[in-house]
């Protein structure tokens, strides 16, 4: 299966903790191969009262199912230290499922295609990079036209690092 997951962080070495996370991905067997896009600098949206965000998408190829893939991404943001406090607050680390294949998923963790992705810059530009052609199952859209019809006043700069986007496994 293909899964596309949304990448964030606003706390301490912004970089390291992409790093850090990537490093728990790539750790284990069931997570086949890892493409990161390149990397968006964002002012935080819903609680400005915080450091700005570096934002990203990685795309996987994985054997794990959907469920276990949250959990896997919940446990890895909890190794790393993250402790929801407010929402939209400032996080470590932040890890999103926004995309599983073409699978449409609602319980009570769980809602795929994420919910918002539709309205967020700091999603779509990343996102449009590995799948701009992908039709979200919901909108039967691709996130390139998504994108296009973004009205977001979010501020976003893709940021020039060595080794990222890239190729991780």
């Amino acid at each position: 299966m293909i899964a596309y997951i949304g990448i964030g962080t606003n706390l301490g070495d912004r970089l390291a903790n992409i790093k850090t996370a990537i490093n728990h991905l790539r750790a284990d067997e069931k997570i086949v191969s890892i493409v990161l896009s390149s990397l968006y600098e964002t002012e935080p949206i819903g609680y400005s009262e915080q450091p700005e965000f570096i934002n990203g998408v990685i795309k996987v190829k994985t054997t794990f199912c959907l469920q276990d893939l949250f959990l896997f991404l919940k446990n890895i943001e909890k190794k790393m230290g993250r402790i929801k406090t407010i929402k939209y607050g400032p996080r470590i680390i932040d890890l999103d499922i926004l995309f599983y294949d073409n699978a449409i998923y609602v319980d009570l963790d769980i809602t795929v295609p994420h919910p918002q992705l539709q309205n967020r810059a700091f999603v779509l530009y990343p996102l449009s990079e590995l799948c701009g052609s992908f039709i979200h199952p919901l909108f039967l859209k691709s996130v390139n036209s998504l994108k296009e019809k973004l009205i977001d006043e979010q501020k976003i700069k893709m940021l020039e690092i060595p080794d990222f986007p890239g190729i991780f496994k």
